[in-house]
């Protein structure tokens, strides 16, 4: 499936953006032209069902098989972040940046008790101004404003793949291409073991200091930092 796009810059050098669920590619608001302003050409999709994208079907390998049918391969750097992450995880042996960045993705636990409620995320497409904000404290209003229009035009049906069952079998065994992963502090999706498996198979792993799930909305300045050395 070809999937909608939105670019910045235009810049020798590229880089390809993948956001989390309920989302979509305004996301990146503030990556993007930061990213094109270090002289990258940037491509940021919107996942099946999100955004102006088309709907179907919904699983991790369709998300990954769009991205592949969709981005450039031999980026200089791929981003994903949570479902983004998972997707990006499952295309990049096709995708072959040269380098991958996951922030705060959704990869399995190694607690098998660990499931995701599909019905908690729906119920979030009617989340309020009040109730992003809440959720969101740090967050400006063009974020508060960007969440109201992505969720309006998110398809709900994409969270029930998650089915409620454990998120096992995702987490990779060792990066394919040189590798970063971006943590919240706390993560609630990378746990301590999870963590040092994944420092033990030679991905670097940095937590960005009091920053949510959402790194790069939550602690724009903290977010790009994280990324010194890999962009």
């Amino acid at each position: 499936m070809q999937l909608n796009t939105r670019t910045w810059g235009s810049g020798d050098k590229t880089a390809v953006l993948v956001h989390g669920i309920m989302s979509d590619s305004r996301t990146w608001h503030r990556v993007g032209p930061a990213l094109a302003g270090r002289g990258y050409r940037v491509i940021a999709a919107d996942l099946r069902g999100h955004g102006a994208s088309p709907r179907g079907e919904y699983s991790p390998a369709l998300f990954a098989r769009d991205l592949v049918d969709t981005l450039p391969a031999g980026a200089n750097v791929a981003i994903g972040h949570s479902l983004g992450g998972l997707a990006l995880s499952l295309a990049v042996d096709r995708l072959r940046p040269r380098r991958a960045v996951y922030c705060d993705p959704v990869w399995a636990t190694t607690s098998p008790d660990r499931s995701v409620d599909a019905a908690a995320f729906v119920a979030g497409k009617k989340a309020t101004r009040e109730h992003i904000t809440q959720l969101n404290p740090r967050w400006d209003e063009a974020d508060v404003d960007i969440e109201l229009a992505t969720l309006a035009d998110w398809d709900p049906d994409t969270a029930y793949f998650l089915g409620g069952q454990p998120l096992l079998g995702f987490l990779p065994a060792q990066p394919v291409v040189p590798s970063l992963v971006q943590l919240a502090d706390p993560s609630f999706l990378i746990g301590a073991e999870d963590a040092a498996h994944l420092r033990r198979t030679h991905f670097e792993v940095r937590t960005v200091s009091g920053a949510g799930h959402t790194i790069h909305r939550d602690d724009f300045d903290g977010f790009m930092r994280s990324l010194d050395g890999w962009i």
